[in-house]
């Protein structure tokens, strides 16, 4: 019997010697509550209006030169015609370079996002990654991606700590 106690006593011990620690944080909540983040966001979304308005205003005049063509299309000759549906599809090429130029994959809303708010998040996970060495935990999850956390006990958020961290109150 004492050798079953002391079995299960070492057991029970080796599993919480061994036992991970978790936490969560909260990314959208950290990077709301710093204000270059904030500034950053709103620059980028300047950016874009005006570069949606650039676009709009192209877009409508190609619209205008299509209705004009369609309007003037019986009275023009074979020649002109043809010169002016060149002339509709190089605006139309250009305004669909102009939105990859934009908004494409490695456009500029994508490479001003990059200097802008990368340098950002990057402090803000070498902050998490400082919490998660000092507090010895195994894992931090992010409350603010899919990570699917039905449950979160709200004395394992470290997202005001993260904040602290980086040097602001929230």
């Amino acid at each position: 019997m004492k050798k079953l106690v002391l079995v299960s006593f070492l057991f029970l011990f080796s599993l919480t010697a061994f036992a991970q620690r978790y936490a969560y944080v909260d990314t959208d909540y950290i990077l709301n509550n710093i204000p270059a983040y904030k500034a950053a966001q709103d620059k980028l979304d300047q950016l874009s209006f005006e570069w949606q308005q650039e676009l709009e205003n192209k877009r409508e005049q190609l619209e205008e030169l299509t209705r004009e063509f369609q309007s003037e299309k019986v009275l023009l000759t074979e020649k002109m015609k043809k010169k002016r549906n060149k002339q509709i599809e190089q605006r139309r090429q250009q305004l669909q370079e102009l939105k990859r130029k934009y908004f494409g994959p490695e456009g500029q809303l994508y490479q001003k996002r990059q200097e802008l708010v990368q340098p950002i998040q990057e402090e803000v996970y070498s902050a998490i990654e400082t919490i998660a060495q000092r507090g010895n935990y195994a894992v931090i999850f992010d409350a603010a991606s899919e990570s699917n956390m039905l449950y979160t006990d709200p004395s394992y958020d470290k997202s005001d700590e993260v904040l602290k961290e980086l040097g602001y109150k929230n």
